[in-house]
């Protein structure tokens, strides 16, 4: 089991994050905004402000599903569940959670879920 101190340093790690990520997707929803105001003279321009267009959206559906993760984690700390695997109700190294703090499984466990979704 992690200790309160273990549990206080993942909580401060996950709420910088998840700070980070809310300041990264205001200002990627701004610099959308105003990238579609532009005017675009040619089909070149066009051409690379869409597959701009795309990348940032790619980006910014990453970090929403990273956002989810991470309040999912910060309820679990708040309901004393934090570092338990989803699946086998084993804890989750601390290993592993410090290299993905919202970790929902354990190794062993992570690995039969991939398997499942490819």
């Amino acid at each position: 089991m992690l200790t309160q101190e273990q549990m206080q340093e993942f909580k401060e790690n996950l709420t910088a994050r998840k700070l980070q990520i809310e300041k990264n997707l205001n200002g990627t929803a701004l610099e959308l905004n105003q990238m579609h105001n532009q005017e675009l003279n040619d089909d070149g321009d066009f051409a690379a402000a869409s597959a701009e267009s795309a990348i940032d959206s790619a980006i910014l559906e990453q970090q929403r599903k990273e956002l989810a993760e991470i309040d999912l984690a910060l309820d679990k700390i708040s309901k004393g569940t934090y570092g338990i695997c989803e699946m086998c109700e084993e804890p989750i190294g601390i290993e592993r959670l410090k290299v993905k703090n919202f970790a929902r499984y354990c190794m062993p466990c992570r690995e039969i879920t991939e398997k499942e979704h490819n």
